[in-house]
């Protein structure tokens, strides 16, 4: 602050050295040879500029949370996992994304482990047509009967393939030329393209992106993801009733 204050008043000193228009030229001169004598001043200015577009940018996310909170945590198309769940967690993903993948192990366990939280799965595919396939047939009314088991199986799958997600379907007990026929159903490609609308309002651009209560978590940040539960549970967010 002491830095900040010392540049302020040379600069303010400068331009209005003997109280006569300062020359531009000389002026930036001046003021270029300061920063460059103390170039921790620029530092400091940025890394204010940082903290200023941290903070508007979550306050643009809590509040288009708040705008959209219906369409993210109560939409009846939706797979949602232990509906009578205290705390919503929601997850934005893709069944071929690597971080998605990461991050399934400690989604099952919190799914499996705490009856409280409410979980939706917002079907996001953003890695190409075996993901679309993927979404669209998790979202028929039999992939929906078998949401976790295929959600499991899927992102055990390192390399998802229309052979894997046959194989899968299979196992599952389910016929996959059924499944990829229901898939069809033009509800389903409507609620995707909803679902897409709906993370580009929250600028969403990958996955996966989880948000609780109003808070909006961007990548497999499972620390940040476990500490916003803690929060929710202490009713210190937000929670649609």
């Amino acid at each position: 602050m002491k830095i900040a204050l010392t540049a302020a008043a040379a600069v303010a000193a400068l331009s209005l050295a003997g109280c006569q228009k300062a020359d531009d030229a000389v002026f930036g001169q001046r003021v270029h040879a300061y920063l460059m004598a103390h170039p921790e001043v620029i530092r400091e200015a940025a890394q204010r500029l940082q903290t200023n577009e941290q903070a508007a940018a979550a306050k643009a996310s809590t509040e288009a949370i708040g705008k959209f909170r219906s369409q993210l945590e109560r939409d009846p198309r939706d797979i949602v996992i232990n509906p009578k769940g205290k705390v919503t967690v929601v997850e934005f993903f893709d069944y071929r994304c690597g971080y998605c993948k990461l991050a399934a192990p400690e989604v099952v366990k919190l799914i499996e482990q705490n009856p409280d939280i409410r979980f939706v799965f917002k079907q996001f595919p953003i890695f190409g047509e075996v993901s679309d396939t993927a979404a669209k047939v998790a979202l028929t009314p039999a992939g929906k009967a078998k949401a976790l088991e295929l959600y499991k199986a899927w992102m055990a799958e390192k390399a998802l393939d229309d052979t894997i997600l046959d194989r899968d379907l299979t196992a599952a007990g389910l016929d996959p030329a059924g499944a990829r026929k229901a898939a069809l159903d033009p509800a389903i490609q409507r609620q995707i393209l909803d679902t897409r609308a709906l993370a580009a309002s929250l600028k969403i651009e990958g996955t996966p992106a989880f948000v609780v209560g109003d808070t909006l978590i961007p990548g497999a940040d499972l620390a940040a993801l476990r500490a916003a539960i803690t929060v929710a549970r202490d009713g210190g967010l937000k929670k649609l009733g």
